[in-house]
């Protein structure tokens, strides 16, 4: 027995060495962890239980009979993220530059489906090279077969994907079907088609780092949610992530202990500018009614007009959607849409509760916007939240004009409770352009054009540039002062914590892509 006992011993130590010292030497240089090393830091000490460590490829062709090692490229297995069940895979470079194999791939698929059918988060650290070339069409067949799983398992189980190496061609369509993406700074990159190819075609010159870098996703083209410094930072954003987040579709997100105290936050009072076209930050409203250091922004570099980010109020995990006064006077764009769309779904499909925001003037104007499809980007957000049925609360601290006020989560889409400010400004446009419709003969026909324009922009804003004509119809539910905040909130979401509501019987929604 001893002998095949040390048979085995040999064959585990041979697996966990990937490909060799070399090639982990190499990897280390290069600022990067091995595959091993991340699930180790990721993973509860001691939790980690490894699935196909003795997997091999089955390929003999261009000499790979000659050329095998154990696991394939990719470590594979379950454990524990802070108590609690995930599944995992972490793509190991040292072995064939990390390249997706039929067999590399049949492991992963495995891991998707064990995730699937026992109801637990699954997360992907890629670090490849791509398909295996020396396969041909079977690696490509097992880029399919993941897609598809990431596909089912979409708003089942939460899907994380961590890019800590290359991640190019077919390859970078796995983690742009899951939840969320991160980064790592200078190590990593993503693209379809690589600097070689764009120069060939486009004759344009650039580097794999302006072109898919980890700056350039979270900052231009939203593809990524983090842009981490390192990779300990990346994994740290994992476990960050996840205790915001309920294990599957079936369950909710886990509470953390709170003791209730003094929930006045006079500090609120004093927060949105004497002037209303004058900025100020979102985030100062954000932290000051959520629990200490709870909130978690999610695509922060990207569309800074609008604020998203996961946090907790009296322990309990939301989702929150703010616009940014800060940035284009917090105007919806198209991306600005977009990036608040997929994180209310996303909220919506894991019973998060919303919590929205408001200081909105409208879209944004001009024919870059609409040429490109505001319309349709615009209804996303729209749709969005008409569709989610979780818990849903606005506070509406400033302006809330024309249809954005409609689109950020009003009481005429499904809003559960809607508070405003007194500083609220609820109507169809700014005071300056109503009164200019409005009162258009009268500005004309006046013998000072301009004191005829003052005067009746101040008639409008008394009449419409307040909170109380939408009240007085039941569109806002309670005018609070802004001290009065978190209690509120705290208040609505206890109450609101057993609501049940359910969309129509259908196959699935058509959101207008």
């Amino acid at each position: 027995m001893q002998d095949k006992i040390n048979i085995l011993e040999q064959k585990i130590a041979e697996a966990q060495l990937g490909g060799g010292t070399k090639r982990v030497d190499a990897q280390h240089k290069k600022g990067k962890m091995t595959a091993r090393e991340r699930v180790h830091f990721l993973m509860d000490e001691g939790t980690f239980q490894e699935i196909g460590m003795l997997v091999t490829h089955r390929s003999s062709d261009f000499g790979l009979q000659n050329e095998k090692y154990l696991g394939d490229g990719v470590v594979t297995g379950y454990g524990n993220v802070n108590g609690r069940l995930i599944y995992i895979f972490s793509q190991d470079f040292t072995v064939f530059g990390g390249s997706l194999s039929e067999t590399h791939a049949e492991k992963i698929c495995k891991i998707m489906d064990l995730a699937m059918k026992n109801g637990a988060p699954l997360i992907g650290l890629n670090d490849s090279g791509g398909a295996r070339i020396q396969e041909g069409v079977v690696s490509l067949g097992g880029y399919a077969d993941i897609f598809y799983r990431n596909t089912k398992a979409s708003g089942v189980i939460p899907q994380l994907s961590a890019i800590m190496g290359p991640c190019a061609g077919g390859a970078v369509y796995s983690p742009a079907i899951t939840d969320f993406i991160m980064m790592v700074e200078n190590t990593s990159y993503m693209f379809v088609t690589g600097p070689n190819v764009v120069k060939t075609v486009t004759h344009e010159e650039v580097t794999s780092e302006e072109l898919g870098g980890a700056h350039t996703h979270s900052s231009k083209s939203g593809v990524t949610h983090f842009a981490c410094a390192n990779e300990l930072e990346c994994i740290q954003n994992i476990k960050n992530m996840l205790s915001y987040m309920p294990q599957n579709c079936e369950e909710l997100a886990p509470q953390v202990p709170y003791e209730s105290g003094n929930e006045q936050r006079p500090v609120l009072n004093t927060i949105i500018p004497q002037n209303p076209n004058q900025p100020y930050d979102i985030r100062e409203v954000i932290n000051a009614t959520i629990d200490a250091d709870s909130f978690l922004e999610v695509h922060k570099n990207f569309a800074e007009n609008i604020v998203v980010g996961f946090a907790r109020i009296a322990g309990r995990s939301i989702g929150i959607v703010a616009n940014q006064p800060a940035y284009l006077a917090g105007v919806l764009d198209i991306n600005a849409s977009t990036k608040a769309a997929r994180f209310v779904r996303f909220c919506d499909a894991f019973n998060i509760p919303l919590l929205t925001f408001e200081d909105v003037p409208g879209f944004l104007p001009g024919t870059d916007q609409e040429w490109k499809g505001i319309i349709t980007h615009g209804a996303k957000l729209l749709f969005a939240f008409s569709e989610a049925t979780v818990p849903r609360v606005t506070v509406i601290t400033r302006k809330a004009y024309g249809g954005a006020y409609d689109v950020m989560n009003s009481k005429h889409i499904g809003c559960d409770l809607n508070f405003a400010w007194p500083t609220a400004e609820i109507a169809v446009m700014g005071a300056k352009g109503a009164a200019e419709i409005i009162f258009k003969n009268e500005i004309n026909a006046a013998t000072n054009r301009d004191d005829a324009w003052k005067e009746k922009e101040n008639e409008y804003n008394t009449m419409f540039a307040n909170p109380y004509r939408a009240a007085e119809r039941g569109f806002i539910d309670e005018v609070i002062k802004p001290e009065d905040t978190r209690a509120k909130l705290i208040s609505a979401f206890k109450m609101l914590e057993n609501k049940v509501d359910s969309m129509p019987r259908k196959k699935h929604s058509n959101i207008p892509l």
